[in-house]
């Protein structure tokens, strides 16, 4: 598997394959290969899940086939569809979250349905997809059944984290990929009623949020200077309001875990909450 490649993880369902048709339309931008990988779980207690096979029944080596010719076919048919890509397919053995985990740290970029075929109806995200998010080491884009739109601009939240400004780069180059507009938000929390501190000064804090994205934006703004750039300072809840915007974008964008994270949390509260109810793609970006 090259560095280079975007990895899907694939599983024939139907958030899987929004999922291929939006590293597909990110692979025509950036001429990257993309692999299809199913991962083939062996389950020896609850049962396994695929094609062809009723939950409960103990898989044998047809529905190995099976789905290697799922994934085949699949492959195939993108390549078909999209000439002049470069498409291939992989079944892999092992737990799908650890194994996209390991093998994420070879691709560019990983994306992923929102929920596949193991998760529960009432569930927004998977489990697969939100342990992934949160140990990958590439930046990783959840896709929902729906979600895709074509129009509106790329959305980036940033904080002043390292990961956020990570995010802001990966933003900035999505914006330019697709001639779009770029909308940087930088939400910060007002202090509680109880515990406002002496001279505290709203507009203040709003002046200083927004020379620290002007000063982050400076060197994108020279490397990509056509591509128009909406800043957008509030005190807030952020996860709130980037969730909000997401109505509007097709794209959103975050770092896996901001100032406000717990040291000990791979993926912040704000990243989780927009995988869970975003209404448009995210990416979850982070240091490799």
């Amino acid at each position: 598997m090259s560095g280079d490649e975007i990895l899907v993880g694939y599983d024939g369902s139907a958030d899987a394959k929004v999922a291929l048709d939006w590293a597909l339309d990110e692979a025509g931008r950036s001429g990257r290969p993309v692999r299809l990988a199913y991962v083939f779980e062996w389950v020896t207690v609850a049962g396994w899940l695929g094609p062809g096979v009723a939950p409960g029944m103990w898989p044998d080596e047809s529905a190995r086939r099976q789905v290697e010719d799922l994934v085949r076919r699949a492959a195939a048919e993108a390549a078909a569809e999209r000439p002049g890509l470069t498409v291939q397919g992989e079944v892999f053995d092992g737990p799908p979250a650890l194994v996209l985990q390991e093998r994420s740290a070879e691709a560019a970029l990983l994306a992923l349905g929102s929920r596949g075929h193991g998760g529960f109806a009432g569930l927004l995200a998977g489990s697969t997809v939100v342990a992934v998010t949160a140990h990958a080491h590439c930046p990783v884009v959840v896709v929902r059944e729906g979600q895709v739109a074509t129009s509106g601009p790329v959305v980036v939240g940033v904080d002043g984290s390292d990961t956020s400004l990570l995010a802001l780069g990966f933003a900035v180059e999505r914006a330019a990929q697709r001639d779009v507009p770029l909308r940087v938000m930088r939400i910060w929390e007002p202090p509680g009623e109880r515990f406002v501190p002496p001279g505290f000064d709203p507009e203040k804090a709003t002046a200083t949020a927004r020379a620290g994205v002007e000063q982050a934006l400076s060197q994108w703004r020279k490397t990509f200077p056509d591509v128009e750039v909406d800043v957008r300072v509030a005190p807030g809840n952020p996860a709130a309001l980037l969730v909000e915007a997401s109505r509007e974008a097709q794209l959103e964008v975050v770092g896996s875990r901001g100032r406000g994270g717990l040291r000990g949390m791979l993926l912040g509260s704000v990243s989780q909450q927009l995988v869970h109810h975003a209404h448009c793609p995210v990416a979850v970006v982070r240091e490799r």
